[in-house]
C-alpha cells in the first residue's frame, strides 16, 4: 500500500511530471512501420500527453513535430502531404521533418517571417518496424543491443494495441508470474500444433508438457528478483514432482519494457507507452531465434482482437471485455475468451483509470512489483537531481547490454540457474542468426 502522494508520482507523466521528465529521457515507441505505409503517411500521436504529428517524406525520412502549426495553431495532422514536408492548409504554411518552416506563402514577398519560425521536432529512430520517438532534453540514449533490435527484419514482427488505462498497471502486469495460473488458465489444453503465434499454448523446452497444464495445476510458484544492470529478473520455479521444476525466467527492462518467452522459439519484447495519464499502448516485438516469423499470420491473429486503424480493441469496457458466464464455467476461468492479452486488459481496465495503490493489499507473489516501484521512485528522484537514470545509454555503454536472457523449461538437474543459463546458451548456439546473451 502506498500514498495518494506517491502514487500520483509513479503514475502521472505530462509534461514537467516528475515520471514523466523520466520517460522523457528514453526512446518511446509512437508508431508501426505498418502505420506509416500508403499513400498519404501522416499520423496524429498522442504519446506522454502530448499531441504531435509523425510523417515520412518523399525521401522516406520520418518527421515528427507538435501538432498545432506555429501560426494559429491549427492541427497538422490534417496537413497536406508535401515532396519536402507537411503544409498546413489553414493559411499554407510548410515545415520539413526537423521543423523548419520552408514556406509562408500569405505574407508579403519580402518578408523575413519563415526564416524565425521553426515548428518543434522530435528525434526519430525506426529498429525493428517500431518507430521511435524521443521527447527529451538534450542528446538522446543509445540503443541496447538487444535481440529484438539485432535480429534480421525477417525474424521480427511488431504489433501494438490499447488500453484504457494508466501506464503503470498495465506494465505491472507483466512482472507478475503468478497472475498466469488463474487469469490465463484453460480447463483444457489446445493442440500444440495449433499454437503458431500464440502465448502459453506450446510444450515448455525440454518437455512435451503443455504450458497450459502447468500454470493450471501448479499455481503456488516460487518468485526470485534480481536486480541487474538492465532492470530485474525475474525466475518463477513450479517444482513438478521430486525430480522436475519448471523454470521460467522474465525480465523487466527499465523503463517500461519486459521480456519473456512466448514459445522456444520466440520472445516477446514489450513496452507499455502511456498516450497520457489514462491510456497507453502496448507495442511488442516478437523476436525468432530460429527461422523467418509468418508474419502475416501472426498480424492476422491480432488484427482479429486489436483492429486497425486505432487498434482499438473489440473486447472493451463497454462490452464486458466479451464476457460468457457459460465459458467461465466450462472453458476459460476468465470467461472472456482465449486471447490472452484480453485477460490481461481485463485485469489492468477494471482496475480504473489510474489504480488507487492506496487500497490494496500486497503479498510474497508481489515481490517483482514492490522492487520495480522502489527502482522506479528512486530513478525518478535522481531525474529530478540533475542525474542519469538507469538504462539512458551512451554510445560506449549499449553494446554491452544484449540479451537479456529469457527461458521456459523443465530442470531435472537440481540447479536451476545452471540449467536455463546452459539452456539459453545451447539455444543461441543453434540459432540462425548471431546472437549473444547478456552476462
Amino acid at each position: 500500500m502506498i500514498s495518494q502522494k506517491q502514487n500520483d508520482m509513479l503514475t502521472r507523466v505530462g509534461p514537467e511530471t516528475p515520471c514523466g521528465e523520466l520517460l522523457r529521457s528514453y526512446w518511446q515507441p509512437a508508431a508501426l512501420v505498418d502505420e506509416m505505409q500508403g499513400e498519404r503517411p501522416v499520423k496524429a500521436v498522442r504519446l506522454l500527453g502530448q499531441d504531435l504529428v509523425l510523417f515520412r517524406d518523399a525521401a522516406g525520412r520520418y518527421g515528427l513535430l507538435d501538432r498545432d502549426c506555429p501560426h494559429r495553431n491549427a492541427d497538422l495532422s490534417y496537413g497536406r502531404l508535401e515532396p519536402e514536408g507537411l503544409r498546413c492548409p489553414f493559411h499554407g504554411w510548410k515545415f520539413d521533418v526537423d521543423g523548419v518552416c520552408l514556406e509562408t506563402p500569405a505574407e508579403p514577398v519580402a518578408s523575413n517571417l519563415c526564416k524565425n519560425v521553426r515548428q518543434r521536432a522530435y528525434p526519430i529512430e525506426v529498429r525493428s518496424g517500431v518507430v521511435f520517438a524521443y521527447l527529451g532534453k538534450g542528446e538522446p540514449p543509445a540503443f541496447p543491443e538487444f535481440d529484438c533490435f539485432m535480429a534480421p527484419e525477417t525474424h521480427t514482427f511488431a504489433f501494438k494495441g490499447l488500453w484504457e488505462c494508466n501506464w503503470l498497471q498495465a506494465l505491472e502486469v507483466g512482472m507478475d508470474p503468478a497472475h498466469a495460473s488463474f487469469l490465463h488458465r484453460f480447463f483444457e489444453d489446445e493442440d500444440p500444433a495449433d499454437s503458431y503465434g500464440k502465448q502459453f499454448r506450446s510444450t515448455t523446452i525440454d518437455s512435451d508438457l503443455p504450458i497450459t497444464k502447468v500454470l493450471r495445476e501448479y499455481d503456488r510458484p516460487e518468485i526470485g528478483v534480481a536486480l541487474r544492470d538492465h532492470g530485474l529478473r525475474l525466475t518463477t520455479l513450479r517444482r513438478l514432482d521430486e525430480t522436475q521444476t519448471h523454470v521460467r525466467v522474465t525480465n523487466i527492462v527499465f523503463p517500461q519494457t519486459f521480456v519473456i518467452p512466448m514459445s522456444p522459439e520466440t520472445t516477446i519484447t514489450q513496452w507499455h507507452v502511456p498516450v497520457d495519464d489514462h491510456n497507453n499502448y502496448w507495442f511488442t516485438i516478437f523476436t525468432s531465434f530460429t527461422g523467418p516469423l509468418d508474419k502475416k499470420t501472426m498480424r492476422d491473429q491480432r488484427l482479429a482482437t486489436y483492429p486497425e486503424p486505432d487498434y482499438r480493441p473489440h473486447r472493451n469496457r463497454a462490452t464486458k471485455w466479451g464476457y460468457d458466464e457459460a465459458e467461465q464455467k466450462s472453458k476459460t476461468y476468465l470467461g472472456m475468451g482465449f486471447d490472452i492479452n484480453v485477460h490481461d486488459q481485463w485485469a489492468c481496465e477494471s482496475q480504473g483509470p489510474i489504480q488507487d495503490r492506496t487500497r490494496e493489499h500486497l503479498g510474497a507473489s508481489d515481490k517483482a512489483i514492490i522492487a520495480y516501484r522502489r527502482l522506479l521512485a528512486g530513478e525518478i528522484e535522481k531525474v529530478a537531481a540533475g542525474e542519469t537514470p538507469l538504462m539512458r545509454l551512451s554510445a560506449a555503454q549499449a553494446p554491452n547490454f544484449r540479451g537479456p536472457v529469457t527461458f521456459d523449461g523443465v530442470d531435472r538437474s537440481g540447479d536451476a540457474e545452471r540449467y536455463w543459463r546452459e539452456g539459453d546458451a545451447r539455444r543461441r548456439e543453434q540459432a540462425s542468426w548471431p546472437c549473444k546473451a547478456d552476462a
